[in-house]
């Protein structure tokens, strides 16, 4: 099997995902993600024709989304004709998931050079009717497993792992933190791709939702997010989400403890990867930055949805022949406080070493687009740093996770 070679990871700066509020939100999707696909190609001299796959992530694929974004993204680049595009939908997962398959095609030795990452633009998204299950109405998976909305899991899992809003608050505040002196000492500058407006004028060229003036006594006057929402109606049969979290869990009372200070924030964005073969890097001039060194993606109890990255990471280490202490970075999506908390507990990681330049509470997480932004921001840390081997997971809804180990050269 052939490895395969991380060539280089750009990104959009995220944008608050709120029309009228956010500098990105009349900003096309397409226009996002061929913001960085130009700019990869530009910037590594590639030759488009040679591209074997465009492959993006996007969590809801309808309206300005639909028709296979990661095709129309690459023309609206300039990619020449002949590279194709697939999107695909993993959730949450969707952008890690993105660049596993691009590198599962290359190790195989069916592709040689191959785009991946993802884009969402979630004031977009905001405009679409909700969908109110995971199981988009059917009954028959809902009786057999139920899937609650995923910041009710959120305050499942704390509840039934002891996990106190005094605990994710601290770890947003810190997050906070993190990514304020991130931002402050340029540490995502290399990887950052402002965003125009088709007049040309500047939409973004800066994280917009960070918000470095947060302080424990703001965060502990937030109302939980999530109390109303478990017991409304949610369809003419009177479903709510407490009674799917019963039918699983009948004797949990829930603590509601995730707001908007200690979930991930709301934002439009976009970021890819460039992923090719030894050989073809080599003919081409082509500088490799790491090499991915195992991925995997796994499931997990639906019903719980946020738990997956453990089991991910103990699977991806088991492939990669390595321990949590063979680990120098971790990056580990915060969708909500409890899952980097439990995912620290569990396999005894060092916050030190988790999520070093703040997370998704702070930077906030565009669905689809995440896993490509964060495995491009481990890689710029891990060089910045000199440090050799990183591991990037996250959850995803349907209870799911996908992961990989990269490894610098």
């Amino acid at each position: 099997m052939r490895e395969a070679w991380i060539i280089d990871a750009a990104r959009t700066p995220r944008g608050v995902g709120k029309i009228g509020k956010g500098a990105l939100a009349d900003v096309h999707p397409q226009r996002l993600l061929s913001t960085v696909l130009k700019a990869l190609a530009q910037r590594n001299h590639l030759d488009t024709a040679e591209v074997d796959d465009v492959i993006a992530g996007c969590g809801t694929q309808a309206g300005k989304q639909a028709s296979c974004i990661a095709r129309m993204s690459a023309l609206d680049a300039g990619y020449d004709f002949l590279a194709p595009g697939v999107s695909l939908d993993r959730f949450c997962g969707s952008g890690l998931t993105s660049v596993n398959m691009a590198a599962m095609g290359v190790m195989s030795g069916m592709q040689n050079l191959v785009v991946a990452g993802g884009v969402e633009s979630m004031s977009h998204a905001a405009t679409l009717p909700p969908l109110l299950f995971m199981d988009s109405g059917n009954e028959h998976l809902r009786r057999i497993v139920p899937q609650p909305h995923q910041g009710i899991c959120g305050d499942l899992i704390a509840t039934l792992e002891g996990i106190t809003r005094e605990e994710t608050e601290q770890l947003a505040l810190e997050s906070q933190r993190r990514a304020d002196v991130a931002i402050k000492e340029g540490r995502f500058d290399k990887s950052l791709i402002p965003v125009y407006q088709d007049d040309g004028r500047l939409a973004l060229d800066h994280e917009e939702f960070p918000r470095p003036q947060t302080t424990l006594e703001g965060l502990a006057q937030l109302k939980p997010a999530f109390a109303a929402l478990y017991e409304r109606e949610l369809d003419e049969q009177g479903t709510t989400y407490s009674k799917l979290v019963r039918q699983k869990f009948p004797d949990v009372k829930i603590t509601h403890i995730h707001h908007a200070g200690n979930s991930s924030g709301v934002v439009d964005g976009a970021g890819a990867v460039v992923v090719a073969s030894p050989e073809y890097a080599r003919a081409h001039g082509l500088k490799p930055r790491a090499r991915i060194k195992a991925l995997t993606s796994i499931g997990d109890d639906p019903t719980l949805m946020l738990n997956a990255p453990v089991p991910a990471t103990k699977k991806v280490l088991q492939m990669a022949g390595m321990s949590i202490k063979d680990i120098d970075l971790f990056e580990v999506n915060e969708a909500f406080a409890v899952v980097p908390i439990k995912y620290m507990r569990d396999l005894d990681v060092d916050p030190a070493k988790l999520n070093v330049n703040g997370g998704a509470m702070a930077l906030g997480h565009p669905i689809g687009a995440t896993g490509a932004i964060i495995l491009g921001m481990l890689l710029d840390e891990l060089e910045r740093r000199d440090l050799a081997t990183g591991l990037v997971t996250m959850c995803a809804a349907g209870g799911m996770a996908p992961a990989a180990i990269i490894e610098r050269f």
